[in-house]
């Protein structure tokens, strides 16, 4: 048995292999580390820069409207697949937010009233989690290149590659609802 960290949210996985992304926030694989060798880049971040702060207060109200989104989603499907697909993006998008929350060092925010209501429409839904991904894909890319902190740029990044596996999951749903 092996025992790893993920750099990004900084979660702990036991297998016999390195997972080929971090099963909490969806990170690839090149950013799960043997426990032995993680290092909490948070503590050694220091003061963030005002648009790497502003950068990452936006992106953490981002994940927690769209962590309440799919989690309304899940409930209002009738299709168990798309439970699970909801729920998971669920959970991924929570473990964004913590790991958000831990950088900026405060709680997170509410929910925007409005912003985690999903439709009846499971098409309407997927379509809504499509644009909500790319929306927040453009904002990460953005926030990685104003990035002056090498922790803020890495955690961005990752969340670029996470955001486009979900556009290309729903992308894959759509298709198959034609």
């Amino acid at each position: 048995m092996k025992f790893y960290r993920c750099e990004i949210c900084g979660d702990p996985y036991m297998g016999t292999e390195k997972p080929s992304h971090c099963p909490f926030c969806g990170a690839p694989g090149k950013y799960m580390v043997l426990a032995s060798e993680w290092v909490d880049e948070n503590k050694e971040l220091g003061q963030l820069s005002e648009i790497s702060k502003k950068n990452l207060e936006q992106a953490l109200q981002l994940e927690v409207n769209n962590t309440a989104f799919y989690r309304d989603a899940m409930k209002k499907t009738g299709n168990i697949e798309l439970e699970g697909i909801f729920k998971n993006l669920s959970k991924i998008e929570a473990e964004h937010a913590a790991t958000l929350k831990k950088i900026l060092q405060c709680e997170p925010p509410p929910v925007e009233p409005g912003k985690e209501v999903a439709s009846d429409s499971d098409r309407e839904n997927i379509d809504a989690a499509h644009k909500r991904e790319q929306s927040a894909t453009a904002f990460y890319r953005k926030s990685a290149e104003e990035a002056v902190e090498p922790r803020v740029k890495k955690v961005f990044t990752a969340l670029i590659e996470i955001e486009s596996d979900h556009i290309g999951l729903e992308e894959a749903l759509l298709e198959n609802m034609e």
